[in-house]
Formats: structure tokens, C-alpha cells, sequence
């Protein structure tokens, strides 16, 4: 912490701090400020009336109070919690390096507030806008650029509903297919292909097995599995579209 501490930067602190209170800091900067009598006497050019009272530096517990006096007024300044150093910092030397910072970080709010200040970088202001009810309604019939836009896309490559796509790969070296006609080797080929032992659509086909000794059987042979119409006659049978009684001979 100690070789973050830059003098260039304490100079700079002792000339504004000097030139505002009108009062001498002394050759070491940070016992000048240990009583706290400078630092309240600082925020109250700033900010008038943001330390009430200012103790003389008769005991310790006078210049803690001061130092607590300052750092609870530079808070309501609007320095923020995370820039302030803590009363041991500076009364125990402790943490130089951070006393400068909250310094710094006052000087800032100080240029900010429109002070001339030297040091420090001016915060920027909150811009908030407020927007007619009825012009927040128009908005969501707006297509924002967040949400992409189709300028500039085209339909370049694309094929008609239905058109085969040719995939290929080509870390393997093959060429890319010329036209639509010409199939690749990654949707298979017919070649070698033959219908061989092909029957033709609706007949039928025998189903065996090997293991039970079966034979093959041909498509004129009727197994007995079948049927059989071995001893059937048309006796009693009429022409088509003769009547037929039909009786019970229970009745006759």
C-alpha cells in the first residue's frame, strides 16, 4: 500500500486543500491532517454547514471526532462508501494510500458539484428521460436492430421444396456434385444390384426351415396344410340364381 502512495498527487492535494481553507498543512502532509481541524474546515467550504462543530485538537478523542465529523459529511457530499477511508487509517498511519484516494475521490465530487478543481476527473450526470405513455405504445409495433433485421439475406444455394441435397466431405477429396442429377457415393448406389430370386408382386413365397429337415416346395404344389377338394361333388347344388328352400325337417 505504502508504494502505491504518489507525491506528485499529495503536492497536488496540499495546493487545493491550502488554496480552499487558506490555511498552511506544514512540511508532512498527513500529520497536518491528523487533528482533522483542516479537513472539516475543507467540507465546510464545499458544502457550508456540513460539520457543525470542530473540536480543538486538546485530546485524541477530539481529533477522532473530527476525522468521524468529516468523513460522515463527505459521505452526504456524495462521495461513495467504497472511497472513504476509516479514522485509523489516517490517525494511526496506517493506510496513507487510501486517504489520498478519498481525498481524490472529494475533489471529484468537488469538480463535478462545479467547483474549480484541478485534480480529479468530473463524474458524468445522470440523463433520464421520460417518455410519453403513448410513444411507449408505438414502440412495441417497432422492430428494434437488437432483434436482428433480414437486410442484405438472400436465397442464394437454396433448392425448391423437394430437391435433393448433395452432403460430401471434403476432407476426403471428393468432388462437389456438378448438377442435381448426379448422386453422390454418401447416398449409395445401385450397382451390382440385380433381381435375382425375385418373384413377381402377389405370389407367393415358400418360408422354411433348414433345421427341421423341410424341402423346398414349388408354387404349383398345394400342401395338405391347404385344403383339399379331393371327393368333393355338386350334388344338390342349383343354377346360379335359382331359389333355394330352406326347411326344417321337423315340419315336413
Amino acid at each position: 500500500l505504502a508504494q502505491k502512495y504518489d507525491p506528485q498527487v499529495e503536492r497536488e492535494l496540499r495546493s487545493w486543500i491550502e488554496g480552499t481553507t487558506g490555511r498552511r498543512i506544514g512540511d508532512n502532509f498527513m500529520d497536518g491532517l491528523k487533528d482533522g481541524v483542516i479537513l472539516c474546515e475543507l467540507i465546510n467550504k464545499l458544502q457550508p454547514g456540513s460539520v457543525q462543530k470542530v473540536n480543538e485538537p486538546a485530546q485524541n478523542w477530539h481529533k477522532l471526532e473530527n476525522i468521524g465529523n468529516f468523513l460522515r459529511a463527505i459521505t452526504r457530499y456524495g462521495v461513495k462508501p467504497h472511497d472513504i477511508f476509516e479514522a485509523n487509517d489516517l490517525f494511526e498511519n496506517t493506510n496513507h494510500t487510501q486517504v489520498q484516494s478519498t481525498l481524490i475521490a472529494l475533489a471529484s465530487q468537488a469538480k463535478t458539484k462545479g467547483n474549480n478543481v484541478s485534480l480529479g476527473v468530473k463524474y458524468a450526470e445522470k440523463q433520464q428521460r421520460r417518455f410519453h405513455p403513448e410513444k411507449l405504445r408505438e414502440g412495441r409495433n417497432i422492430i428494434g436492430l437488437q432483434m436482428g433485421t433480414n437486410k442484405f439475406a438472400s436465397q442464394q444455394g437454396m433448392t425448391a421444396y423437394g430437391t435433393r441435397r448433395h452432403l460430401y466431405d471434403p476432407k476426403l477429396g471428393t468432388d462437389q456434385p456438378l448438377d442435381q442429377a448426379t448422386i453422390s457415393l454418401q447416398m449409395g448406389t445401385n450397382k451390382g444390384a440385380s433381381q435375382a430370386g425375385m418373384t413377381a408382386p402377389g405370389t407367393k413365397r415358400q418360408i422354411f426351415e433348414p433345421a427341421l429337415g423341410m424341402e423346398r416346395c414349388d408354387t404349383m404344389t398345394i400342401g395338405l396344410q391347404m385344403g383339399s377338394n379331393k371327393g368333393a361333388s355338386q350334388q344338390g347344388m342349383t343354377v346360379y340364381g335359382l331359389p333355394r328352400q330352406v326347411y326344417d325337417p321337423k315340419y315336413c
